[in-house]
């Protein structure tokens, strides 16, 4: 008993997007970003001024998939899309000297439990070591009782 092509539902079935629909958004989002947003219509708009489409319908699917990069764009940095900001911005983290070296200081603050477990390592005769705020044995709050954090309701 074969069951008919037809009687597959199609409208459950997902659509595919093309490698032509996924490079023509990766173009549009490097060279045009800081005029994109997070809005369908209004990347559809732009896609339309600055790039020629054939056919409506693959301009929605270009400009739908660049809102869907743009709206993931805002989280993470996304694999095969090089922006020139992003970039900027990660060489001035990488390239960060901070004013005073944590190995050039004067003194090393810890408190009472970072001292005992750098004894139980045998590490508690490193030198600038300064014991400041002891805590005290058993529960130091901050979790509000519950033990993932926050009151429970």
């Amino acid at each position: 008993m074969k069951s008919e092509p037809s009687s597959i539902p199609l409208l459950k079935m997902g659509r595919v997007r093309t490698k032509t629909v996924k490079k023509a958004a990766k173009l549009i989002i490097e060279k045009y970003y800081t005029r994109l947003t997070l809005d369908f219509h209004t990347n559809a708009r732009i896609c339309e001024e600055i790039a020629i489409i054939p056919s409506k319908p693959l301009r929605n699917k270009i400009a739908g998939f660049v809102t869907h990069l743009m709206k993931r764009l805002q989280h993470k940095t996304v694999r095969g899309i090089s922006i020139k900001l992003q970039e900027e911005e990660r060489e001035r983290r990488d390239n960060y000297v901070p004013e005073q070296s944590v190995l050039d200081m004067d003194t090393i603050e810890i408190d009472s439990e970072t001292k005992e477990m750098l004894k139980m390592l045998e590490l508690e005769k490193i030198p600038k070591l300064h014991v400041v705020n002891p805590t005290p044995t058993g529960h130091t709050g901050g979790h509000g009782g519950h033990p993932h954090g926050g009151q429970r309701r």
